[in-house]
């Protein structure tokens, strides 16, 4: 049986402050969809963002879904930070991970179909992502003879915790280069700035109901998940209303090889016309 709430209005305060995040967070993902789709061009979002977006929160819902519903990796929680602590993962966290691996891989999808200019996805995301679940794989190996199952989506927990200190730094350093954040949406960055201070106040909220703190660190990862992500998004708020408001972009001096900026993928009309 999990614990009780003391206060009816801490839980009620809670309760709204995770939907908020969550709606802040999910809705976040819409402003960069609908850009691509209104210029028909991905040019100005970083790939590696992206692809190590997808990688922090497949993992994340890894962690997220196996906390909420399996009552053995409960068991071992409680057994770990006290038989009276409460679970630290909400119905919100696990429809939000769902939520944002659906419409991160949906992103991925308009790189290879939309124009793209000189951008390409960089050998270093590419090494680092190959690697990240490969250790996901042998962790999952050594878990198994033991039934570690908490630590294993721990390990999961650090990897999302890893990839979202560093997915942020491809594109900050992009819109430096460039001197510019067309391409990419700020409506994003100030959706998902609402979110980590939504969800930190929500943490806060269990914590003084239960006179626990353990809430933060026993969640690590919600915790820097938070605390990173507020501070890339001042980061891009800067930038983008104070460093380069409105300004376009210079061009990455990339060497362009033949018909890079077309898409990866033609449209229907576009194969049809190689054809007459």
């Amino acid at each position: 049986m999990g614990t009780s709430w003391n206060s009816i209005p801490l839980q009620i305060s809670y309760e709204v402050l995770g939907w908020i995040a969550f709606f802040s967070w999910s809705i976040s993902f819409y402003p960069q969809v609908i850009l691509n789709f209104r210029r028909k061009s991905v040019v100005g979002l970083n790939f590696d963002f992206v692809l190590l977006n997808l990688t922090k929160h497949s993992s994340y819902l890894v962690y997220n879904a196996t906390l909420y519903f399996s009552s053995a990796v409960q068991k071992q929680y409680r057994e770990k930070y006290g038989l009276d602590e409460m679970i630290p993962v909400a119905a919100n966290d696990v429809a939000f991970s769902i939520h944002a691996v659906l419409l991160t891989a949906f992103t991925l999808f308009q790189i290879f179909i939309y124009e793209r200019g000189n951008q390409k996805f960089s050998k270093i995301a590419l090494a680092i992502v190959s690697a990240t679940w490969l250790a996901a794989a042998v962790c999952v190996f050594i878990a198994l003879p033991t039934h570690s199952w908490l630590w294993l989506i721990s390990v999961f927990n650090t990897i999302q915790v890893i990839m979202t200190v560093i997915k942020y730094i491809p594109q900050a350093f992009m819109n430096f280069y460039r001197k510019s954040t067309e391409g990419f949406s700020i409506g994003n960055i100030l959706l998902d700035f609402l979110g980590g201070v939504a969800n930190y106040g929500q943490m806060a909220m269990q914590s003084i109901d239960q006179n626990s703190w353990v809430n933060f660190y026993g969640n690590i990862g919600k915790t820097l998940l938070s605390l990173v992500s507020i501070c890339f998004d001042i980061l891009f708020i800067f930038q983008h209303y104070v460093l380069y408001p409105g300004k376009k972009a210079t061009p990455l001096p990339l060497k362009l090889d033949e018909g890079s900026q077309e898409p990866l993928v033609k449209s229907s009309d576009e194969a049809g016309s190689g054809k007459v």
